[in-house]
């Protein structure tokens, strides 16, 4: 079937990124260093980034990357380069037996070159990746949800779309017992998820919530304030006859949920008319809850596009919701932000 390597790939390429995470989420050292955006950004993303461009760099070698992060703090200073060198060596000897399929690092050099190949801008034409080693760098760092994105554009449309997400429950009909999961899809295909821990099982096919009664659906939202308008969510949920407490977490943890049944909805809203959505929060989690049984529009209802660089240029927030539900949820949202000059 198409693009069954590049879905095995792009899978086992955030597993592999996830033991890096895994072992600096469970540590005291996070390395981390604030960026000029003022957003921050630790050691796991910088050796995450480092471990699946390398990985997708040799299954794929014609392949252009657009990745968030780049070397140059890591370049300047020298003991944090040690420390992610070595957490990617530890990486890369854990998952030895998949070196013939995800390729090798030598040094500290060759990975930090594998950073830097992130820097494509993105477009329309061509077989482009998006990958945000960390998506939700501010919950990693609360001990909270965070998500492994990786997503295959093919001019300028999503094909393939993998998310890791290694705190949400495997049954989450069972909070508190086993936890990481693994989602993919495949456009055309469905979406499927399976226990992060066993890679290399075939995943389980997963679908949205059938919940249509607004009075029994959920919806989710990001922790952070400044990402999403929280009190204009809750204006909506009111209107659309919403009662439950909206699911808060960071990252595409959020599509992972509803695309398995976990919430219906997802807003996020615009705060600003200058801010662009990054093509990487957005990539492979919008590819799952479409092929979960969603659908996935900006507020004007027009479909995402991926072809537009580096950031969504001609899109402005985001609404995912079951697709009976979403003619619905995208009116809602437009009479709330009809004062606010999208």
């Amino acid at each position: 079937m198409p693009y069954t390597n590049e879905r095995r790939i792009a899978e086992l390429a955030i597993h592999r990124a996830s033991i890096l995470t895994e072992r600096v989420y469970n540590s005291q050292v996070k390395g981390t260093i604030t960026k000029g955006d003022k957003s921050p950004v630790t050691i796991a993303d910088l050796g995450a980034q480092a471990l699946i461009i390398s990985s997708i760099t040799h299954a794929f070698p014609e392949d252009s990357i657009v990745g968030e992060e780049d070397s140059s703090h890591l370049r300047a200073d020298r003991p944090k380069l040690d420390l992610v060198w070595g957490l990617v060596q530890d990486s890369l000897e854990a998952t030895k037996d998949q070196t013939s399929e995800l390729g090798d690092i030598r040094d500290d050099e060759e990975m930090l070159a594998a950073i830097d190949k992130g820097n494509h801008q993105g477009g329309s034409v061509g077989r482009i990746w998006a990958l945000d080693p960390i998506d939700g760098t501010l919950g990693f760092l609360r001990g909270a949800q965070y998500a492994i994105c990786l997503g295959l554009m093919v001019d300028g449309k999503v094909q393939v779309g993998a998310l890791a997400c290694p705190n949400l429950p495997v049954d989450p009909g069972a909070p508190g017992g086993k936890e990481g999961i693994l989602l993919s899809a495949v456009r055309g295909q469905g979406a499927t998820m399976k226990p992060l821990s066993t890679p290399f099982a075939q995943g389980a096919p997963i679908s949205m919530s059938s919940v249509t009664d607004f009075s029994k659906a959920r919806f989710c939202e990001g922790v952070e304030k400044g990402h999403s308008s929280h009190s204009e969510q809750a204006s909506i949920a009111k209107s659309l006859g919403i009662t439950a407490p909206a699911i808060q977490m960071d990252s595409q943890a959020k599509y992972a949920s509803i695309s398995r049944g976990v919430g219906e909805i997802y807003l996020r809203l615009p705060v600003s008319l200058s801010y662009e959505e990054k093509i990487w929060d957005h990539v492979a989690g919008s590819l799952i809850v479409e092929e979960a049984g969603g659908v996935v529009t900006d507020t004007y209802g027009n479909e995402l596009d991926f072809g537009q660089g580096r950031t969504l240029k001609t899109n402005k927030g985001i609404v995912a919701a079951l697709r009976a539900l979403h003619p619905a949820v995208l009116k809602a949202v437009q009479e709330e932000l009809k004062g606010f000059k999208l």
